[in-house]
């Protein structure tokens, strides 16, 4: 970066910094149920997190709109990025993956854009009743393989 970026990147984030103040709070849900496009991570994901979540849980790490919180540790000598997701589809197994793939390479992929090293993943489940054990096993199944790959 040349010497005269660098004395205009303050500005520039000052800007950035009251643009986004600015939008805080605009955005209204005016959805009265929630559907499939809520999760989908398009105009109506946006829409909920902005609208609802974000000043809900209001803090300096979520206020970036990264897919992963990143934080200092011991003094800031280490740093540590943690994300969570949930995935919701159907079918459950689609050409080319199924759902427990999306969801392990989806959170490396968020860690990832947060330049962390992916090392460890915890897992959350939303399960219909009713669902086949063998089913939830292959899914499992899934996950270990991607999760040993990423």
């Amino acid at each position: 970066m040349s010497a005269r970026a660098e004395e205009r990147l303050p500005a520039q984030l000052e800007r950035m910094e009251r643009a986004r103040q600015a939008r805080r709070g605009r955005v209204v849900v005016k959805d009265e149920h929630i559907t499939l496009s809520h999760g989908s991570g398009g105009k109506a994901t946006h829409n909920l997190v902005e609208g609802l979540l974000l000043p809900a849980f209001d803090n300096v790490l979520l206020d970036t709109g990264d897919d992963a919180a990143v934080f200092a540790l011991n003094g800031g000598h280490q740093r540590l990025a943690f994300t969570t997701d949930s995935y919701v589809v159907s079918p459950l197994f689609f050409p080319g993956g199924d759902i427990g793939m999306l969801a392990v390479y989806g959170t490396v992929n968020d860690l990832a854009t947060g330049g962390a090293d992916p090392l460890y993943l915890s897992v959350g489940l939303i399960l219909d009743e009713g669902l086949e054990m063998a089913v939830l096993g292959r899914v499992v199944e899934s996950m270990t393989a991607a999760a040993a790959a990423a």
